[in-house]
């Protein structure tokens, strides 16, 4: 089996940088009416700013194919060009369509020779999930290198008019017109972004970091879903999808919306993520003085002190000063959050030969997690 090598790292935010006052003017007010719940979740989750694809007048300046396209050409280079790529393997929450898959969206946009591809989806993990294939592509010999993405277009999702049917509908039925939290929480949390790796099957004169093993968990055998999109939670927790709805219903019950369950979230998220990660480094016997930095995909920072306290109680602590975080500056990206921390990281300047790069990701669409364990050359 070869050798595996992150050789070099992109990625594109667009337009720019939006901060917290900013937000609900570029998203829009729900009927006409600022949110009761974007303070608290803004002082919660710790962001401060973030991007949006979309302009000063809320028209669209890119799709999600475009945004991954843009971090893919950031790898480019007089010794790596798109004509180069052998695999394409792109992971996103937020396609731009059912179909065709995302990856042959964003191959059409290369106008080059024929790749592999492979498209991930999911929530977060969607990333990771097209980083193993790619390690494993490369891993097996099956091709030298491939390039991974992580990519979210969300903002389009979040925008006040998607809600304006639900809202009419509550007032024709005599209900308070206010958007249920599950669904208003999330116009705070998530934003746009995309970030892509190369892995190669040879180190490069520049960082590289060998990838050393990628493993993830699946609790979805003893848990409901608690992110979901394209249908609804019914009583029983499970979700009728969007295709059971009349079409009427897919605008005035925002089927379509993103949606979450704080209290499943709040409940399982931390204690299903510490098992995970003490049973990846039992595995593969990796002790915590063995990570010097730590890059947990946290949505909120909220999280973090009760993540570092349960990691503690589980005899895997690792230090505050080893974790490696960008969610301030960059927003939660979703499956594109470790590609753009791994990014940062790798062009800071901060990393020397053997230091070992811990990835933690978790998904509450209904709770994975994946990981993956990293040496610099």
């Amino acid at each position: 089996m070869n050798k595996v090598y992150i050789t070099k790292s992109a990625k594109f935010l667009p337009n720019e940088a939006v901060d917290n006052d900013q937000m609900e003017a570029k998203l829009g007010k729900i009927d006409n009416k600022e949110s009761k719940a974007r303070r608290i979740v803004l002082r919660n989750n710790g962001i401060e700013q973030r991007y949006y694809a979309i302009d000063s007048n809320g028209y669209v300046t890119h799709n999600n194919s475009d945004l991954t396209f843009e971090s893919i050409k950031g790898l480019c280079d007089n010794q790596f060009t798109l004509r180069d790529i052998e695999v394409l393997s792109c992971g996103t929450s937020t396609p731009d369509h059912l179909l065709p898959s995302h990856a042959a969206m964003v191959h059409g946009l290369m106008k080059t020779k024929s790749v592999e591809l492979n498209s991930a989806s999911g929530v977060c993990c969607s990333g990771m999930s097209a980083l193993k294939f790619g390690y494993m592509s490369v891993k097996s010999g099956n091709s030298k290198n491939a390039v991974c993405t992580g990519s979210e277009r969300v903002s389009s999702w979040m925008k006040a008019d998607r809600f304006e049917a639900e809202i009419d509908n509550l007032k024709e039925l005599e209900q308070t017109p206010i958007i249920a939290f599950k669904k208003d929480f999330l116009r705070w949390m998530l934003s746009d972004g995309a970030a892509a790796l190369l892995l190669e099957d040879k180190p490069r004169d520049t960082t590289s970091l060998e990838v050393l093993w990628m493993d993830a968990y699946s609790y979805a055998y003893e848990l409901e879903a608690c992110m979901y999109a394209g249908g609804d939670k019914q009583e029983d927790g499970s979700i009728k999808p969007w295709s059971d709805y009349s079409s009427s219903e897919w605008l005035t019950e925002s089927v379509f919306s993103l949606k979450q369950d704080v209290k499943i979230l709040n409940d399982n998220i931390l204690e299903r993520g510490v098992d995970s990660m003490k049973r990846a480094m039992e595995k593969y016997d990796v002790k915590t003085g063995e990570i010097d930095y730590f890059l947990p995909h946290v949505s909120s920072h909220y999280f973090v002190d009760n993540l570092y306290t349960k990691f503690v109680e589980a005899g895997i602590e690792i230090t505050k000063d080893k974790w490696f975080m960008n969610l301030k500056r960059v927003g939660n990206v979703g499956s594109a959050s470790i590609y753009l921390m791994l990014e940062e990281l790798m062009n800071s300047g901060k990393l020397k030969s053997g230091d070992r790069i811990m990835l933690s990701v978790p998904e509450s669409g209904r709770f994975s997690y994946a990981y993956a364990y990293l040496k610099v050359v």
